[in-house]
């Protein structure tokens, strides 16, 4: 119904502009509205105020012009101006009833649009460091950003969906090496793990697999390892520096050649297992960006020497600075450390600018809350190279918190003391973790009720719209047990049946789908969807307890059959943007 009545104004504002009685210029859309009192009619539309300044009329004189140029539609009983000049539009009686065949006839489609016109938009999110498995704080990221991605597709946009693999850098450094020293426990050193090393049952398995392939051609005696390395925190040294020599220490003694066999070893292993769970889960990419391959084609650098050719980075005590607190920042920030190596920050700088380069209208980032203060750095750096930082968006998501049992359970992955997404998703099921993980904001704080999510019953969110769905199909099977005769056709032509006021809600929220799609996606909002199918759910249960479907007279049942048919299609289509399937039996 929105997208017919901004049809009928963007043609009234036509014949004005052609008339020369609209001198400013036409807009492409005009924002629709529901009206909250039916006294004020169903919807209304503010473009007469919104235009009057830049045409130099007065709005209710604008509007006044407006609807005289309306034309003529079936779906609209009438017309008024309120105020200062809202159009208000009453709908015609039967005006409601056209979505029933609007939803039959667009089927998967219905709902989507073309309003992001094509525009690139790239989507980055999770993007874990592969030093461990996923746990279920990366799934909530995932389910979010893989849904932001899909809703923005829905309405028009051209999405690029991409990882950035965290391939470099000390975190990568300290895996490797902890891989190093479990494989030489494998071979029979007696040592004292680092307390900063991983230490998941995972980093046993990788050592295992390069111990059964190598044997001991990479042993070294912990003496040798050890040799003046500073103390390690529970013998009252610092466990930085203790971790930071022994990383040192792996790569002097295996040379670059043997430090990789266990560095690649160990990032290959995790990142497969990375993509496999992703993949389980539903989550795909169109891109795995390599933050070493970016360091490797010179692009780190190269942004350096831009900022430190534009003024905004300088030098102190051997380390290079970029000039954060130029853009509003508390400090300045180092991209180069007196040693020479390159910072987390100079390899996100140079990414986003070369995300950038790639050409995107819009860059989305789905980043930890914890990232909150990162956010302003990035795009003081961008515009510091002269780029437009107003197309980066960051969204920044909280972690979940698992409850099992009603107690809190800890996901450390330096520990290795965590549950992992693998583990949640065989627990309650793919469709129960991706429909939590998006019920709330993604700035909210979010507690993962495990009880909840395995329950089969009304309390559980995602059972409920499920069933919805599962008792529509029922009934269609039903049809052909009891030997009775349907035809959509049959059901159109007879949608004035439709009187009951369990009916007329349905009929009203079905119309309101397409505006919840393209609300969720603009906004980021995945959660809009989410609680409009409880809300479809709720209205059709109540609907399916009320009245009979398979009723007698075929004029009504063929109506109500085609009714909930289409309630079905909608909540499929809602369910898939989600990532859930739509079960037809429970």
């Amino acid at each position: 119904m929105k997208q017919h009545i901004q049809e009928l104004i963007l043609s009234a504002l036509s014949q004005l502009q052609q008339a020369e009685r609209l001198t400013c210029e036409r807009p492409t859309s005009v924002q629709i509205e529901r009206t909250r009192d039916k006294r004020h009619g169903d919807f209304a539309c503010n473009v007469a105020l919104m235009l009057a300044k830049g045409a130099g009329r007065k709005p209710r004189e604008l509007a006044e012009e407006l609807v005289a140029a309306l034309g003529p539609s079936a779906l609209v009983e009438k017309v008024e101006i309120a105020g200062p000049g809202f159009i208000n539009f009453f709908m015609a009686a039967g005006a409601a009833q056209q979505v029933v065949a609007q939803v039959h006839a667009a089927g998967e489609g219905y709902g989507r649009s073309m309003i992001g016109g094509g525009k690139r938009v790239q989507v980055e999110f999770v993007s874990a460091n592969p030093t461990g498995p996923l746990h279920v704080g990366h799934g909530r990221g995932a389910a979010y950003g893989a849904t932001v991605a899909d809703l923005l597709a829905a309405v028009g946009f051209n999405v690029h969906r991409e990882y950035y693999v965290n391939d470099a850098g000390r975190q990568m450094d300290i895996l490797g090496t902890s891989v190093w020293l479990r494989y030489l426990e494998l071979c029979g050193e007696e040592l004292s793990f680092p307390s900063n090393g991983y230490k998941g049952d995972y980093i046993w398995d990788i050592a295992a697999d390069l111990h059964r392939a190598h044997a001991g051609s990479y042993r070294k005696s912990v003496a040798e390892v050890f040799d003046a390395i500073p103390l390690d925190a529970p013998a009252g040294g610092d466990k930085e520096l203790h971790i930071d020599a022994l990383i040192a220490k792996a790569k002097s003694l295996l040379g670059e050649e043997g430090y990789l066999v266990f560095f690649d070893k160990a990032l290959n292993v995790i990142l497969d297992d990375i993509r496999a769970d992703l993949g389980q889960f539903g989550v795909t990419y169109q891109e795995w960006y390599s933050e070493r391959g970016l360091v490797r084609s010179g692009k780190v650098d190269q942004t350096i020497e831009r900022l430190k050719a534009s003024g905004h980075l300088y030098e102190n005590e051997g380390a290079w600075w970029f000039r954060s607190t130029d853009f509003g920042d508390e400090k300045d920030r180092v991209v180069v450390r007196e040693n020479g190596v390159k910072t987390y920050f100079a390899s996100d700088i140079a990414y986003h600018m070369e995300k950038l380069e790639r050409g995107f209208d819009r860059v989305i980032d789905v980043w930890g809350a914890d990232h909150h203060g990162y956010v302003p750095r990035v795009k003081a750096a961008l515009t510091a190279l002269g780029d437009d930082a107003s197309k980066l968006d960051v969204l920044l998501v909280q972690f979940a918190i698992l409850y099992r049992g009603g107690e809190k359970a800890q996901m450390s992955t330096r520990s290795g003391e965590f549950v992992t997404l693998r583990e949640l998703r065989e627990e309650v099921g793919n469709d129960a973790a991706r429909f939590f993980y998006v019920m709330r904001k993604c700035e909210q704080h979010m507690d993962f009720d495990l009880d909840l999510a395995k329950s089969q019953s009304n309390d559980n969110p995602v059972y409920y719209i499920q069933y919805a769905h599962a008792r529509i199909c029922s009934v269609m099977r039903q049809l052909g047990e009891k030997g009775i005769g349907y035809q959509l056709d049959d059901g159109l032509a007879s949608l004035e049946r439709l009187t009951e006021e369990h009916e007329q809600a349905l009929l009203t929220t079905l119309a309101r789908y397409p505006e919840v799609v393209e609300g969720g996606a603009l906004a980021h909002e995945p959660h809009q969807v989410a609680h409009y199918l409880g809300d479809l759910a709720r209205e059709l249960h109540t609907y399916y307890n009320a009245h009979q479907f398979l009723v007698e007279d075929a004029a009504v049942r063929n109506a109500r059959l085609a009714l909930i048919g289409a309630v079905r299609i909608v909540i499929a289509n809602g369910l898939g943007l989600l990532g859930v399937t739509a079960p037809e039996s429970m």
